[in-house]
């Protein structure tokens, strides 16, 4: 086997031999269309991040040893090597026999998908170019290697309705949004542990309906999304080794304006996809609940909140965002004068329904001192 041009990118030991295999497999095919979705930074698409690496380089993990040594050598083992890759369970997609409305929100959510994979191995990626701390460079060097495989399967099944995402151009020139460290801390845990509840759930109803699995990729879900969880053990560790990030006043409050901003920022994508989610059997305002509270049993390793989700003004207040988007983006297709007007109308009306989701009190509780935990779902 080729170090730098593996025979898939599943067996690849490195996020940069995985994009190698990619554009090896990918050839002069290319999806303009596709690309272009992955390239829009808008409130709901996955973005790409930059942050402070010589801060993150410099974190002592001495606090979290045991827990984090163990977590390396488990993701050293690396239990998932060519789990990523299509065999013979895999079989025959129809892509053309597919229901256009379902193909197109299928599609939009496997280059959705994709986006947010790789983002996240280009973050991890570049901590691990720039770092020289052993401890911080060996865990992004493992996560960008497994967000690359991701990534690439992904690709590979949109290889087969003709369509792909250029990896490499992304990563030249889609823009990359700041943050400092402990909003990248906050924000990656929570799209890694939300990752894993929203996949184990679609598995686990899967499971349960088989009929209903109108895609093979569903089938991977399970191993896929383990991997997200000891993303997500990872960065609870982090948090671990700075008590101020998760016990301050002011990190509270960024705690609940992350975990406000990510769950409305789940109900409304997916709320946006009917066709999708009714072809899955699934009710997809349970779907959102259920992966809420999947979520929030989780967070509690780490985090010395919950967010209230029975609360009344919560799930109208979803609404009313989901609502003000579909304002937004049609007012954007209107352009001209009212079409400006629309859209400010639709912002104004999102900003009011977060805040008042935002000032819902929160469950408080208090957090154990191991951060550690299993898949359990």
């Amino acid at each position: 086997m080729n170090a730098q041009t593996p025979v898939h990118s599943a067996y690849a030991n490195t996020a940069e031999e995985a994009i190698a295999a990619q554009d090896a497999m990918d050839g002069p095919m290319t999806s303009e269309k596709a690309t272009e979705i992955a390239m829009q930074n808008t409130l709901l698409t996955p973005r790409f991040y930059t942050t402070d690496f010589e801060e993150m380089d410099a974190i002592d993990v001495t606090p979290v040893r045991a827990e984090w040594d163990a977590l390396i050598a488990q993701m050293k083992s690396d239990p998932n090597k060519g789990h990523f890759k299509k065999n013979d369970d895999w079989g025959t997609v129809d892509w053309d026999g597919m229901e256009p409305a379902l193909k197109a929100e299928f599609i939009d959510f496997l280059i959705s998908s994709c986006t947010a994979e790789f983002s996240g191995c280009v973050l991890y990626k570049e901590m691990k170019r720039r770092g020289s701390n052993e401890d911080i460079t060996t865990l992004f060097q493992l996560m960008a290697r497994d967000e690359a495989r991701h990534a690439g399967f992904i690709n590979d099944a949109l290889r087969e309705a003709g369509i792909r995402v250029n990896l490499g151009f992304l990563t030249q020139k889609k823009k990359y949004t700041y943050f400092r460290p402990k909003f990248i801390y906050y924000a990656t845990y929570l799209s890694e542990k939300i990752g894993y509840a929203r996949y184990i759930t679609i598995y686990r109803h899967l499971e349960k309906h088989p009929e209903l699995q109108f895609h093979p990729i569903f089938k991977w879900f399970r191993e896929w999304c383990n991997d997200e969880f000891s993303h997500g053990e990872a960065f609870a560790l982090l948090m671990k080794t700075d008590p101020k990030l998760t016990e301050s006043f002011a990190n509270k409050l960024w705690i609940k304006f992350f975990l406000t901003a990510v769950y409305s920022t789940m109900w409304v994508r997916d709320h946006q996809r009917p066709v999708f989610h009714d072809a899955l059997g699934v009710d997809v305002t349970w779907y959102g609940q259920e992966v809420f509270r999947k979520t929030s049993e989780i967070s509690k390793q780490v985090f010395p909140m919950t967010l209230d989700i029975d609360h009344p003004r919560w799930r109208p207040n979803l609404d009313r965002m989901e609502a003000a988007s579909r304002q937004i983006a049609a007012a954007k297709a209107r352009g001209g004068v009212m079409g400006t007007i629309s859209r400010i109308s639709g912002m104004a009306k999102a900003a009011f329904a977060f805040v008042s989701i935002f000032t819902i009190p929160a469950h408080k509780h208090k957090v154990p001192e191991s951060a550690r935990m299993e898949p359990a779902y």
